[in-house]
């Protein structure tokens, strides 16, 4: 396995092609930008809703490091819509999340003025039209997390779960912001094999791409390297069929 380069001029298209063959796909800013026709100028506008999070009260592991907010959407493609959906519960099954499985987390909605930001809504339509250039499909439910990993307590971790798969069909990991830590590398592995990348994404609206089926992620725990010691993310799960949930 290997990051693909990808062309400025067809990002989308570089992309689709490394998804389909190895799995996943590794956009700079500026790939993500062309790729999905929004400017990270309209994005950097977002950046300040991560600072209102509310705390993760489901960690198993007793940590208190992880903050976050959550909300749901339909794409229906042909009309190329965006809905949002009922606020509802966050839920994976323990094949997908050993650590947690089973549960129906409930997190506080992301906030209404980052919903109505046009380069919200683009983004998520405009990567839910890339990944049905690998898996034509009619519609996408998509959910949506934003992530704050903070180290101020101690060690913070991205995945406390470790390597795995999400249960969806595809996953976009996008970077939003890293401020004053160490460690955080990202590592995708083949689901079937050893073949594997790995990296640390550093800048601001970096985007992972991720086939679930066929690989699995993680990212390593971080540790405080100066003032604030964050690392803020925005994580983007597309499945076909509907909905996970009990």
């Amino acid at each position: 396995m290997s990051i693909v380069s990808l062309d400025l001029n067809s990002p989308s298209v570089d992309a689709a092609r490394a998804l389909h063959e190895c799995g996943c796909a590794l956009l700079t800013p500026q790939q993500l930008q062309s790729a999905c026709a929004v400017q990270l100028s309209e994005l950097d506008a977002l950046r300040a809703s991560w600072e209102r999070l509310t705390r993760d009260a489901y960690l198993l592991d007793g940590g208190r490091y992880r903050f976050r907010r959550h909300s749901c959407f339909i794409h229906e493609l042909a009309a190329d819509s965006l809905q949002l959906v009922a606020h509802r519960a966050h839920w994976q099954p323990r094949d997908y999340n050993a650590l947690h499985g089973g549960l129906e987390r409930w997190f506080d909605p992301i906030e209404t003025a980052v919903l109505h930001s046009p380069a919200w809504g683009g983004l998520l339509r405009a990567l839910g039209k890339l990944f049905a250039t690998v898996r034509a499909q009619p519609r996408w439910y998509i959910e949506a997390h934003q992530f704050r990993i903070d180290t101020a307590e101690g060690i913070g971790r991205p995945t406390p779960e470790g390597a795995h798969r999400d249960g969806v069909d595809f996953v976009a990991v996008i970077l939003v912001n890293r401020s004053d830590v160490s460690g955080g590398e990202t590592r995708v592995f083949d689901a079937q094999g050893p073949a594997g990348v790995r990296f640390t994404m550093a800048e601001p609206w970096t985007a992972l791409l991720l086939n679930d089926a066929q690989v699995v992620h993680e990212t390593t725990p971080i540790q405080k390297a100066g003032p604030r010691g964050l690392r803020d993310t925005l994580v983007l799960t597309f499945r076909a069929d509907r909905f996970q949930a009990p």
